[in-house]
């Protein structure tokens, strides 16, 4: 969106933060160098976080190989796994604390970097994750944080967030702050050609849903816009070509930097209410992130369209892709918007209602109370209430 109003005089212009934390690594065979990356920032006996299907691909190994052989001491903790609990987090860091590390390296999902950024906060803080649940709750410095996402969608590698799940109530808790941010990552496009299809679509559909949802929030900003636009632009061009040819590595790589880009936009922006009204339906029924995201975002586009503000901004982010026609009005704008969100859940052979995912009539009440405290419920453009979250869920049942 600019910062002109609909009259096209201007607007005012958001302000932001954004410091340049990460340095990003972009290219086939990049990978190849994180011996000498790791080396150059100082760290030299390392925790490869992982988790058991990367260390099956070979992955794993081949970083190890890669790290020792620039005479790094390697420590590997392979039991990362989806949606990392306070109890993952507290085994990695025994294994941590034994093997008297100095830098960590995350490799796989963004739940593998989870993993080692939670590790991360307790090893070099104490206490445990519940201590870091909000914003800058670390008070000393963390160690160095690599990480090589062998996946393209929740951008973690550009986030200062670990998103950790109490193992008792499930409640996921966003752990932010800066210090927990990569300083290196490298995006190698051929690490994500060993993805199963679905994680492909899964992740894939969850990074395009994270440039939709970052376009719009009440946080956004020029900065943010900029990069929610870019990523959308990447992503809706290349995913439908990474699922037709999975070996075109352009293509992958293009979804990488887009998947990365909104990871960006997020660390700006912040996510909105089709992320809220995900979690629960992962938590509940185990619903994969990316497939439950995918599936409520069409419904909550045309609820938040039903702003001005909201509904310019999503058209805008269509049009720049060249998804909407330029004459094309904003109302039929949305919609298209829609029919191209959920055209791409089709295309990924993802469901398109929570009916196809066994959720009950009678669960929806429960779900939508959930949803309705989730953190970024709070930065959705239009105020979004727990009958909202009903009413959303009953629409995607059917």
């Amino acid at each position: 969106m600019s910062d002109a109003d609909n009259n096209g005089s201007p607007s005012v212009l958001r302000a932001f933060d954004f410091p340049s934390r990460t340095r990003l690594v972009l290219g086939v065979g990049s990978v190849e160098r994180v011996g000498e990356l790791v080396r150059g920032i100082g760290a030299e006996r390392i925790l490869l976080v992982t988790d058991a299907g990367i260390v099956a691909a070979g992955h794993a190994g081949r970083v190890r190989s890669h790290l020792e052989a620039a005479g790094l001491r390697v420590t590997m903790f392979d039991r990362a796994r989806e949606n990392p609990t306070t109890k993952c987090v507290d085994d990695c860091v025994a294994v941590a604390v034994a093997a008297g590390v100095n830098g960590l390296v995350g490799l796989g999902g963004g739940s593998s970097m989870d993993t080692a950024k939670g590790c991360n906060f307790i090893l070099t803080n104490g206490g445990r994750m519940q201590d870091y649940w909000g914003v800058g709750k670390a008070t000393k410095p963390m160690l160095p944080f690599i990480a090589i996402p062998t996946t393209a969608g929740t951008g973690s590698e550009l986030q200062s967030a670990a998103l950790i799940a109490d193992e008792q109530t499930h409640q996921k808790m966003a752990c932010l702050d800066p210090k927990c941010a990569a300083r290196l990552a490298i995006l190698d496009p051929a690490l994500t050609l060993s993805q199963p299809p679905r994680v492909t679509a899964c992740t894939g559909i969850d990074a395009i849903a994270h440039a939709v949802e970052t376009a719009v929030t009440t946080k956004r900003n020029v900065l943010s816009e900029k990069l929610s636009a870019e990523a959308f632009k990447l992503c809706v061009v290349a995913f439908p070509e990474v699922l037709r040819i999975p070996s075109d590595l352009d293509a992958r790589g293009r979804m990488q930097l887009g998947a990365a880009y909104a990871g960006a936009a997020i660390e700006n922006s912040m996510l909105g209410a089709a992320h809220a009204a995900a979690n629960p339906l992962t938590a509940h029924f185990g619903i994969a992130h990316g497939s439950a995201v995918g599936l409520m975002l069409p419904h909550v586009v045309r609820f938040n369209a039903e702003e001005a503000e909201a509904r310019l901004a999503y058209v805008s982010l269509a049009r720049a892709a060249g998804k909407v026609p330029a004459g094309q009005s904003d109302a039929d704008g949305v919609r298209t918007l829609c029919e191209r969100l959920e055209g791409f859940l089709a295309l990924a052979q993802l469901p398109r209602t929570l009916a196809e995912c066994g959720v009950t009539e009678n669960a929806l009440a429960t779900l939508a109370e959930e949803a309705a405290r989730q953190w970024t419920a709070g930065f959705n453009p239009r105020r979004v209430t727990k009958e909202d979250f009903a009413k959303l869920y009953a629409a995607a049942r059917s």
